[in-house]
């Protein structure tokens, strides 16, 4: 019998963990930074779980120093953090504030002296409410706003951070802030939700060429998406095409104009009940399509989706959070089924052959454009025991799947440059306030202690020799 050998990563591969403003900031009014929609929707009773909110957080924004401390004892070559718009341009609009932007300027120069790598997100779901008081992403100025911000922060920090993407996930900002409201900024408004998609795209658009004008030749500039991997619960023609249907929705309304130029007509046609497009102007295809150094891929678990099956209207268990409003607009009769696999405290099954289908989708389709996963990790129950230690083998587990999805697509041919695991520390989990843990350094979020977790330990080991060891 042959023993298994460990798999060896390509000797420049980028290894990070990712983060995410509002999720660990605080600091939320100190330096002239003014609420984002975050803000005022953990502020709604009822909206975030037990009325937390991202007031503290784990109070990075007084504590970098620290968590730098941390990623260079865990090895990182990359840290991927994201700008507080509101910290950075209040209004959203207008001049920026100086001591925002020297917050970042300070963080990108204390990574630097470590040896690592910066790698910024403009917008990780934290609008101004100043614009969603405007009318928020269904609105054009919106991405016209995004323009001006990026501009401003690659100005400021293109001399010290080299790899930049425009936004985090779009389809949550779009479906499940305009749609499901689970997320901020809560509205419910089918049409609403397609608009605000389109303008999130054109943003990226505008902002990737903003920030073309203004950054070293030499900088890389991509986006991150968090791509469906949507597969039928049959082989029956109505199953399939329910995946085709989410499938148009999460991905490839984004992956359409952004990395092929234009919209696919299958989704146009699954939303004219909805809305007739007519936000979509002449040129804004073209302007979406603009060249990329890479893509970014978020990925945790795989949909299994159906057509409506008999009986009662089951639960919508597409592992988006609860709510009388489906997301999925145009398509609301989808029913998606909960794989009986294990799963993780979020109630994602674990399914790392997911990451392996999705690297290779967009290997295939371009075959050319480097591809990053920009985060991946799992929420699991920790505790701190009497020793001050945290065990959490079913992490371990995780990530060693994942990280072995990862490698099988590199073999195949997939150009992965990096990964950034999520997350770097426990932290305000959005909707599900500080309930939910991603972090491989345990947070006590009535002291802020940070404690390394023992998958922290796990991924150093993975981290600085390159290698996954053998399961």
């Amino acid at each position: 019998m042959t023993e298994k050998q460990p798999r060896v990563f390509p000797p420049d591969f980028l290894w990070g963990s990712a983060t995410a403003s509002y999720q660990i900031e605080g600091a939320a009014r100190e330096d002239g930074r003014t609420p984002s929609i975050w803000d005022t929707f953990s502020r709604t009773p009822g909206k975030v779980h037990a009325g937390h909110t991202g007031d503290v957080a784990c109070d990075h924004y007084h504590r970098w120093q620290e968590d730098i401390g941390l990623m260079a004892e865990l090895g990182l070559g990359a840290y991927r953090f994201s700008v507080s718009w509101s910290r950075v341009q209040p209004t959203g609009r207008g001049p920026a504030v100086q001591r925002g932007l020297d917050f970042y300027r300070a963080l990108a120069d204390g990574l630097l002296e470590r040896g690592i790598t910066p790698a910024i997100t403009l917008y990780h779901w934290d609008l101004p409410q100043d614009l969603e008081d405007s009318g928020g992403w269904p609105e054009r100025e919106t991405a016209e706003r995004f323009a001006e911000y990026a501009g401003i922060v690659g100005e400021a920090l293109g001399d010290r951070v080299g790899m930049w993407t425009t936004l985090n996930e779009p389809f949550c900002s779009a479906f499940l802030g305009y749609g499901s409201g689970v997320h901020a900024p809560g509205r419910t408004e089918p049409e609403s939700v397609l608009k605000a998609a389109h303008h999130l795209n054109l943003a990226h658009g505008l902002g990737v060429q903003a920030l073309r004008s203004v950054l070293p030749r030499s900088a890389e500039i991509g986006v991150t998406l968090n791509p469906v991997v949507a597969r039928p619960r049959t082989e029956e023609p109505a199953d399939v095409d329910a995946a085709r249907r989410i499938d148009a929705l999460q991905t490839r309304i984004f992956s359409g104009p952004l990395l092929h130029g234009a919209y696919p007509q299958d989704l146009l046609d699954d939303t004219a009940r909805v809305s007739d497009w007519s936000y979509l102007r002449a040129g804004d295809e073209s302007t979406i399509h603009q060249p990329l150094d890479f893509v970014g891929l978020n990925y945790y678990t795989p949909s299994i989706v159906s057509a409506p099956t008999d009986g009662a209207q089951a639960p919508r268990n597409d592992g988006h959070g609860s709510s009388d409003h489906s997301p999925w607009v145009g398509s609301e009769h989808v029913e998606f089924h909960l794989a009986s696999t294990e799963r993780t405290d979020m109630g994602w099954a674990i399914d790392p052959t997911g990451l392996t289908e999705l690297l290779m989708r967009f290997h295939r389709e371009l075959p050319n454009l480097p591809i990053y996963i920009t985060e991946n990790g799992a929420a699991f129950e920790d505790k701190v025991d009497a020793a001050g230690l945290v065990h959490d083998p079913d992490r371990i587990a995780y990530l060693h799947g994942h990280l072995d999805a990862v490698h099988r697509a590199i073999e195949q041919g997939a150009d992965v440059r990096g990964y950034f695991l999520w997350s770097l520390l426990d932290n305000f989990e959005w909707a599900y306030g500080y309930s939910k843990r991603f972090g491989v350094v345990h947070v006590d979020f009535d002291t802020l202690q940070r404690t390394p977790k023992a998958s922290a330990r796990w991924y150093a080991g993975v981290v600085g020799s390159g290698r996954l060891p053998a399961a």
